[in-house]
């Protein structure tokens, strides 16, 4: 019987630092809001620990390139994707457009994964820390809302009788 060899849970990360310095490196996303120190194992085999208040935000990137920022920070009309659009303000006054999955579980952790505005670009998605935010506003409620069938609307018995 042959035995898959696991699957690595480290993905491929850039990390922006508060003063916008950025550090390429190897991140388990599972992780990702549960420890203070953030860990990251760069490409040459090092093992670096950055607090969460020192981290601006970290992108996870198909390829290591110099394009990792995406080109468009806003959508260009009502996204697509399932979820809350939310507009993200840094404390330097930069703002970021995203999608955040509709949970109010992940609202409550350390940071937002919001999916980009930008889909063909090489980030797939972005972690913000809280201390990176001065401001996060929810532009609208996007996908299908949940209604009853109309079956179970004539089944319910009436209050007061005609």
């Amino acid at each position: 019987m042959k035995t898959k060899a696991p699957a690595s849970t480290h993905k491929k990360v850039v990390l922006v630092l508060a003063d916008r310095k950025s550090l390429r490196g190897y991140l388990n996303p599972a992780r990702l809001g549960q420890l203070d120190p953030i860990d990251v194992l760069t490409p040459d085999g090092e093992h670096v620990q950055f607090p969460v208040a020192k981290v601006r935000s970290i992108f996870f990137v198909r390829e290591f390139s110099d394009e990792f920022l995406p080109q468009r920070k806003a959508f260009l009309s009502r996204p697509k994707l399932d979820g809350l659009w939310v507009k993200l303000r840094f404390h330097d006054g930069e703002t970021l457009e995203g999608v955040i999955p509709n949970d109010l579980l992940s609202l409550l952790d350390n940071g937002l994964q919001i999916t980009p505005p930008d889909l063909n670009s090489s980030t797939d998605r972005i972690f913000v820390p809280r201390a990176a935010l001065a401001e996060v506003t929810v532009l609208g409620v996007v996908g299908i809302a949940r209604r009853k069938p109309a079956a179970a609307a004539a089944a319910q018995p009436r209050l007061f009788n005609e």
